[in-house]
This record gives structure tokens, C-alpha cells and sequence, in this order.
């Protein structure tokens, strides 16, 4: 189960108590390891240790000098890191969910902008340099709007939409009633 303290250092008695040792010999591990990249240090871990991927990503981020998980606090900050036509677009797709949706709350989960229904996930966003991708939390959601969808690029979680998609509010409207059925 995720932490609400998004430190890194969070994680650290549960890794104590799962593979048996003191954090002092876990960053013994990973000093020797200094010099590894990323994915080697982290199969290093999964695979020599049997860390799950959220402990080892813990582990590995720290030694490498990041002591939080969380880069954004609220959706202002986050859209300051991406381009201006992606965050007018990403602005466009909450207000046109949350007007039909009020209730919903923003949150920012995995350093990404999501729309809670209580306690459940129902949509969310990341952007990347040539789209932003929505996330509507359901694989059933996704299928049942193919027909709609033609023009985007549809994966199985995913529907990649243009950075500056004019946005089909009745479209995300929909797909957020459909996944909120759905959780209940």
C-alpha cells in the first residue's frame, strides 16, 4: 500500500523488516553499485534481493539523491513543467470534466494531475513532448469508447490526444460517468 509520507526515506523500515537487514547495509549495496545505471541497480536489487520494484525504486532514488517522490504539490506547479499549449489543454480537460463532474477532486498522484471520486481514481493526465496522454484508470472504459477514439492513439490504459487538442468535453465527460459506475 502507497505511503502518504512521499519520502523516500518512508519506505526504508518496511525494506528493513521484508529483506531482513539494517538500511546501513542496504546503502553499503548500493554504494558499491555507485557507478551502475539506473535499471542495472535496479535489477540488481529485484533480482539478487527480491525487492519489489516500489523498494528498490525507493532505494535506488535515494542513493542517487533524491530523498522525495514528490516533484509537484498541487496542479499549478505541475503545469509549469510542461509546455504552455499542454497545460491550456490540460486545463481545458478538467474544467470541461469538473463542470459536468463538481464534485471530483484534483490530486496529484505518481507526480501527474488526477480526478478522485472519493477514494477512487477516474481520470488522469501526463504529458510528454509530442502529446498528452488521459488516463482513465480502466481498461473496460477504454474499450467501450473505441468507436469514439479513432483518431487518437488508443493503447490498452491510454489515449494519446495532439498537445493542442481541442477538447471533446462530452467525450471525457462520458468516459469519467462511465468509470465512476463502474467503481461503485
Amino acid at each position: 500500500m502507497a505511503t502518504k509520507d512521499k519520502s523516500r526515506e518512508a519506505h526504508f523500515p518496511a525494506i528493513e523488516k521484508k529483506y531482513g537487514e539494517k538500511m546501513s547495509y542496504w546503502h553499503k549495496v548500493m554504494k558499491e553499485m555507485l557507478d551502475e545505471k539506473y535499471p542495472a541497480q535496479m535489477a540488481h536489487l529485484m533480482e539478487n534481493y527480491g525487492f519489489s520494484r516500489a523498494h528498490a525504486n525507493a532505494l535506488v532514488m535515494y542513493s542517487r539523491g533524491s530523498v522525495s517522490s514528490q516533484r509537484f504539490s498541487t496542479m499549478t506547479d505541475y503545469l509549469k513543467s510542461v509546455d504552455p499549449i499542454q497545460a491550456k489543454t490540460i486545463r481545458a480537460m478538467f474544467k470541461a470534466i469538473q463542470s459536468k463532474h463538481p464534485k471530483l477532486t484534483v490530486e496529484i498522484a505518481w507526480n501527474k494531475p488526477m480526478l478522485k471520486d472519493g477514494d477512487k481514481y477516474v481520470f488522469g493526465v501526463s504529458a510528454s513532448k509530442k502529446s498528452i496522454l488521459i488516463h482513465p484508470w480502466s481498461n473496460t472504459v477504454v474499450k467501450s469508447f473505441l468507436p469514439k477514439l479513432e483518431e487518437l492513439d488508443v493503447k490498452i490504459k491510454t489515449i494519446g490526444v495532439p498537445n493542442d487538442w481541442k477538447v471533446d468535453a462530452k467525450l471525457l465527460q462520458d468516459m469519467v460517468k462511465a468509470r465512476m459506475a463502474e467503481k461503485k
